[in-house]
């Protein structure tokens, strides 16, 4: 039978190809347009590292007291150098790392070559087992490298793949500001977006990557200079690099790994116990007020998705609706047409079942069609959201399988729900009027 319904269904809508194609573009610019919007929120407010950013927390001190908090109350989002270097010293987590970023020059090795610009992090060596960071060769350094602020580096797959052509570059050595760097690992690809373990510098999205990972205490002794955002509540007392260290002004992202709901509760309480002995020591003149939030919670705070993309999806999933209601209007118009056909099939014993079956699988093509011309419009748009979004926003919106089935199945559902009341008012149509009417 529904080779039945798919063939009358067809030369139906043949009869009617103005109105079965207004139909088609209707389904097909609504679908597109949701699911062009739909590809971007999903990039832009997807986990980073769903399988454990429960386990990361970001802590947040307030070394500024009442006159530095924002509007909502809310400490600094990073911490000065002071604070940092206590909670690596007192090592309350499971891992952690301080890091701030950085932008070294490397030299090659030929002479005749200019120095290469980079961009990277300064970070311990629990940064990389903490952000389950992937090894194309090698790994990464070791805590006794951090204490003798040893000169390594890991590197990322593409600055190995200029340097060394992607060869295995484990245990060679590269000139980083004037300096031999033993290269102990090569990041294979490794760009997380967004980029969650420093979205105080990168507001969460960077078309940039990041090509070298130094020691952070190597980095600190060497002067190597914050290349993120400092923000200080007064002036540094002293200039230069090692000012900025004994100031105020908070430069330095910190993350830590915390296994469980205890862990989190007793880190909380360390954070609020240092901060009970900083005000006891003169240091702060407040009360502590501290925050320690999860991945998913500090992404969140931070306000990583971007407000426009939630109410362009809202908008276009409001296209959507308007456009399934003209759809319905549309399809009622249609079948009603048809009364005196549907009068004559029902006299001839055709059963209501039989006709809303039909009508149904008619939408349903319509909707098909609908999905089909959905599947080219939205690939379009993906392609075309850089004019309207910005660029590190709008690389990574893509069409995939998930999201190329997703439009079609929606497109047939939401025609098919649209043809709900147009199939049941004309499955309802009393054959006793249409033939004395006729």
């Amino acid at each position: 039978m529904l080779t039945y319904y798919i063939e009358l269904a067809v030369r139906n809508l043949k009869r009617s190809p103005g109105l079965t194609l207004l139909m088609v573009l209707t389904i097909g610019f609504g679908v597109a347009a949701s699911m062009t919007t739909y590809s971007v929120f999903r990039a832009v407010s997807g986990d980073p590292i769903p399988w454990k950013s429960s386990q990361l927390f970001v802590p947040q001190i307030d070394m500024w007291g009442p006159t530095g908090r924002g509007a909502d109350g809310e400490p600094p989002d990073a911490m000065d150098y002071t604070d940092a270097m206590k909670l690596m010293r007192d090592h309350r987590a499971k891992l952690q790392s301080a890091m701030y970023q950085i932008s070294p020059s490397i030299v090659p090795a030929d002479a005749g070559k200019h120095p290469v610009n980079t961009s990277g992090h300064a970070v311990s060596s629990e940064f990389f087992p903490m952000l389950d960071v992937p090894f194309l060769y090698g790994n990464g350094w070791s805590a006794d490298d951090d204490a003798q602020r040893a000169a390594v580096v890991v590197i990322s797959s593409k600055l190995n793949q200029k340097l060394f052509r992607g060869a295995n570059s484990v245990g060679k050595t590269i000139d980083i500001e004037g300096k031999d760097y033993r290269v102990v690992g090569v990041l294979n690809d490794w760009n997380p977006q967004p980029r969650f373990y420093d979205v105080v510098n990168s507001g969460g999205f960077s078309t940039g990557l990041d090509d070298v990972f130094l020691p952070f205490d190597r980095a600190i002794s060497l002067g190597m200079a914050n290349d993120g955002n400092t923000n200080c509540n007064e002036i540094p007392k002293e200039s230069g690099f090692v000012g900025l260290q004994r100031s105020s002004c908070v430069w330095i992202a910190f993350m830590a790994e915390l296994d469980d709901a205890a862990s989190a509760a007793a880190y909380r309480q360390y954070l609020d116990g240092y901060a009970h002995q900083q005000q006891q020591s003169g240091r702060f003149a407040w009360a502590p007020n501290n925050r320690l939030r999860d991945l998913p919670d500090w992404l969140d705070a931070e306000h990583v998705v971007p407000s426009d993309t939630k109410v362009s999806l809202l908008v276009a999933l409001g296209l959507l609706v308007v456009c399934l209601v003209n759809t319905a209007g549309l399809l009622l118009a249609k079948f009603l047409r048809r009364s005196s056909e549907i009068g004559v099939r029902r006299a001839l014993g055709a059963q209501r079942n039989s006709i809303y079956a039909q009508f149904l699988t008619e939408a349903g093509m319509v909707g098909m069609a609908g999905g089909v011309l959905g599947l080219l419009l939205t690939g379009l748009g993906v392609l075309s959201v850089g004019w309207v979004l910005p660029k590190e926003i709008a690389t990574l919106a893509r069409v995939d399988f998930v999201l190329l089935a997703l439009t079609l199945v929606i497109a047939i559902l939401a025609t098919l729900l649209a043809g709900l009341y147009p199939t049941f008012r004309a499955s309802r149509v009393q054959p006793a009027w249409q033939l004395k009417s006729n």
